[in-house]
């Protein structure tokens, strides 16, 4: 085999077999890919679909506050979803992994409990005193990730979109 400057490369059999193995896996890889992005599309689409009709229909009804707090649950599940179908995304075209979505989706997980914790809180405060300790607690912990998810975003966008992990 010639390679660029008229220099000849010769490619052992071990080298071709290797190659031939990765390109198995690498096909492997997208298959799962694009099966984990057609589940994840799936997922978030029915869950948006629902919580619109429990929307309306409490709108209908005239449904109390409370049910807003399930309503913005939903929501955030639905973008923690759909951030994780951003890191396959991403993954499948770029065969690379990035950091940002994943600190994204921790970032949604952790501003989702903290928004449950604190509207469950009047139910903690009557129940007592080591369920009210152990939720200030989480909040406590879940306040730290904040900020830590916060800085490392704001770190690597410093840095630039180029940080990602090759992985082949």
């Amino acid at each position: 085999m010639v390679a660029g400057d008229g220099i000849v490369a010769r490619v052992s059999p071990r080298d071709s077999a290797r190659d031939w193995v990765a390109r198995i896996f690498t096909r492997v890889e997208d298959l799962v890919y694009i099966g984990l992005g057609v589940l994840l599309a799936g997922t978030a689409i029915v869950f948006l679909a629902v919580g619109a009709y429990d929307f309306v229909s409490q709108l209908v009804a005239g449904g109390p506050p409370g049910h807003v707090v399930e309503l913005l649950d939903r929501i955030l599940l639905i973008l923690m979803i759909v951030e994780i179908l951003y890191t396959v995304q991403v993954s499948f075209r770029e065969h690379a992994l990035v950091p940002e979505p994943f600190l994204i989706v921790g970032l949604i997980a952790a501003v989702r409990r903290i928004l449950v914790t604190t509207a469950e809180f009047a139910r903690t405060i009557e129940q007592g005193g080591e369920l009210f300790r152990n939720a200030m607690i989480e909040l406590a912990v879940l306040t730290v990730m904040v900020v830590a998810l916060v800085a490392s975003l704001l770190m690597l966008r410093r840095r630039g979109s180029s940080v990602t992990a090759e992985r082949g």
